[in-house]
C-alpha cells in the first residue's frame, strides 16, 4: 500500500538534521564526536515522524482517496477503489518511547512521558481506523521478547487511546518544556492543547457509539472542553512548516517532484467550491489552460476552473489531461517553495468538532458560532501561508471582510436551522478544510458520515469485494500473516467473520 503513515525511522532520522523550532533550521554537530542517543534526540525522532511525509505521487494519495483529485500518469488505486493493504511497519519506532523517557533527566520525564503517551495513541489510534482490531497493550513488547502480539479488540483500542491521551495531557500539564521539538520548541502548554483537541476528535470519530455506557463518550466530551484548554488559534496547530532552503521545501514542488503536472483537482472539490462562491478554489486550484488559451476566460473567471471527475474512466482522464482541459493544483503549491504548513491537529478542525457535538446534544452552546469560527480559521490559515501575489490566488484575495460579509451570508454556507442539514454543513466544511491536509480524514470522515456523495462508477471501481462502494477499511498487511498468523486469524474471526476483505463493517462504524 502506498500510504504517507510510511515515514520510516531512516527518514525520520535523516529529517532530524534538517528541522528545528517552527522550521528546518540546520542542526549542527560535530562529525568528531561520538552520537549519544538522548532523549532531545529521541524526541526529535518521534515527532518528524508523524509529521514528515512521503513525496512523490504518494503525497497526493490521501486527497485521490477521498476523490478530491485525479491523477493522469496512470491509474491509481486510491482514485479506483482498491486500497490495498496497511502497513505495520510505521510501529517500529514506537519503541523509542520508553527509550526517550528512560534517557530523561528525573525533572523532565513529566514533559517527555507526555509526548511518549501521545505519539503512541496518535499511531496506534490511526492504523485502528484502517484496519479495525490492532495490537495496543503488547504493541511496544518486541524488544522484550513478544514479536507475536495478540489484538485488542478495537473497543479496547479507543478505551486506551482515550485513556493514553488523558494521561499525556496531565503529564504535560505537571512538565517543564523539553527540548528536541522541531515544530513547537517543546512548549509544554501547547502540547497540552494539542493532546486535548486531539481527545476531541478521537471522541467524534466515536460518534456511532454514543451510547455504549461504558465509553462516556458525551460526558467525557463535555468534561474535556469546560475544564481543559484547547487550542486558541491557528498558531496553536500541530503542523510541520517548510522553507525555500535545500531539502526543506514543500514536498510537492516540482524542483523535487516529477509528478505534480499530473494532479488533476477533482470536480466534487471544484463543483462545490464554484457553488459555495468560495475563494478557495484560487487558493487551491489553477484555471485550466484550455478555458484561459481557447476560450478566453480569465483566471478570476469561475468558469475558468475545471474539475475532472475521479470515478470516469482512465482513457477519459488521459484525454481531459491532454487536451489540457482541467484544473491542476495552483502554484503555490508546485512553484512556491515553502508550500502551506501540513497540519495534523488544527485550531479549524477543533471548531468543526465541537460544533457537530453541540448538534449532537452532547453539550450545550452555540453550534453556529464553532462553526462560522472554523470557517474563518480555515480561510485565514490558507491566506496566512499564500504571499499575497495575484499568480497565488487570481486576485480573489481572502479577506476578512470577503469571509464575514460574503461567503458566511451565502445560501449554501448560512447556518440552517435543521440539525441534519447543520450536520452535512460541518461535514463539507471539514471535507475542504481537508484539502492537502490532515492526511487521510477527509476518507475516514467521510466513511463515519456517508457525506458528501462522492462518486463511485462500478464499470471503472477496480474495488475487488464491492465496485459499487468506496472501501470501508485496509486489509492487514501480508507480514501479520507470515508471522503473527494465529493472532490475526482470532482477531478476523472476531470482527469479519474470518474474512480480511475491504468490505468489513469495523466496530467503529457499526
Amino acid at each position: 500500500m502506498k500510504t504517507r503513515y510510511k515515514s520510516t525511522l531512516l527518514i525520520a532520522l535523516t529529517a532530524v538534521l534538517l528541522h528545528s523550532c517552527k522550521k528546518f533550521d540546520d542542526i549542527n554537530t560535530n562529525p568528531n564526536s561520538p552520537i549519544k542517543t538522548t532523549a532531545s534526540l529521541l524526541a526529535t525522532n518521534l515527532i518528524l515522524n508523524i509529521t514528515v511525509e512521503a513525496g512523490g505521487k504518494d503525497f497526493i494519495s490521501p486527497e485521490m482517496t477521498s476523490k478530491q483529485m485525479a491523477f493522469a500518469e496512470l491509474p491509481q488505486g486510491e482514485q479506483y477503489n482498491n486500497f490495498g493493504s496497511a502497513g505495520f511497519g510505521g510501529l517500529t519506532v514506537l519503541v523509542n518511547i520508553q527509550k526517550m523517557i528512560d534517557a530523561a533527566a528525573e525533572s523532565d520525564k513529566s514533559a517527555y512521558t507526555g509526548l511518549g503517551l501521545f505519539i503512541k495513541a496518535y499511531k496506534l489510534y490511526y492504523l485502528s481506523l484502517r484496519v479495525g482490531d490492532v495490537p495496543y497493550t503488547e504493541a511496544l513488547n518486541a524488544e522484550t521478547g513478544n514479536v507475536t502480539p495478540k489484538y485488542d479488540p478495537q473497543k479496547q483500542v479507543m478505551q486506551q487511546v482515550l485513556k493514553d491521551l488523558e494521561s499525556s495531557a496531565a503529564a504535560f500539564a505537571a512538565g517543564k518544556n523539553f527540548s528536541g521539538d522541531p515544530l513547537l520548541n517543546g512548549n509544554v502548554e501547547t502540547w497540552r492543547r494539542i493532546v486535548n483537541s486531539f481527545r476531541l476528535k478521537v471522541l467524534i470519530s466515536l460518534s456511532k457509539k454514543e451510547a455504549d455506557p461504558d465509553l462516556k463518550i458525551k460526558e467525557t466530551f463535555a468534561k474535556i472542553l469546560q475544564t481543559e484548554p484547547l487550542l486558541r488559534s491557528n498558531s496553536d496547530n500541530l503542523q510541520l512548516v517548510y522553507s525555500d532552503k535545500a531539502n526543506q521545501l514543500y514536498p510537492f514542488n516540482t524542483s523535487i517532484n516529477k509528478f505534480t503536472s499530473y494532479a488533476m483537482v477533482s470536480s466534487v472539490m471544484v463543483d462545490t467550491l464554484k457553488k459555495y462562491n468560495d475563494y478557495r478554489l484560487f487558493y487551491f486550484a489553477a484555471p485550466s489552460f484550455y478555458k484561459i488559451q481557447t476560450e478566453g476566460k480569465m483566471a478570476a473567471d469561475w468558469d475558468a476552473y475545471q474539475g475532472t471527475d475521479p470515478s470516469i474512466e482512465f482513457a477519459s482522464v488521459v484525454s481531459l489531461f491532454n487536451a489540457k482541459k482541467y484544473s491542476q493544483l495552483n502554484v503555490r503549491y508546485t512553484t512556491y517553495a515553502p508550500g502551506e504548513p501540513l497540519v495534523r491537529v488544527g485550531y479549524a478542525e477543533q471548531n468543526y468538532i465541537i460544533a457537530e457535538a453541540i448538534v449532537r446534544g452532547w453539550l450545550s452552546g452555540s453550534a453556529k458560532n464553532y462553526y462560522e469560527e472554523g470557517i474563518r480559521a480555515s480561510m485565514t490559515f490558507v491566506n496566512s501561508a499564500t504571499p499575497d501575489d495575484v499568480k497565488y490566488h487570481s486576485d480573489r484575495r481572502i479577506t476578512s471582510s470577503y469571509i464575514s460579509d460574503t461567503y458566511l451570508k451565502n445560501g449554501n454556507v448560512l447556518f440552517s436551522s435543521d440539525q441534519a442539514r447543520q450536520l452535512k454543513q460541518i461535514w463539507m466544511q471539514k471535507y475542504l478544510l481537508y484539502f492537502m491536509q490532515h492526511p487521510y480524514d477527509a476518507y475516514f470522515d467521510y466513511r463515519r458520515n456517508g457525506y458528501p456523495n462522492l462518486p463511485v462508477n462500478p464499470a471503472t471501481s477496480t474495488n475487488p469485494f464491492d465496485k459499487t462502494q468506496i472501501p470501508v477499511r485496509y486489509t492487514y498487511p501480508s507480514e501479520e500473516y507470515n508471522y503473527n498468523l494465529e493472532n490475526l486469524k482470532v482477531a478476523l474471526d472476531r470482527q469479519y467473520n474470518g474474512n480480511d476483505r475491504t468490505d468489513g463493517i469495523m466496530w467503529i462504524l457499526q
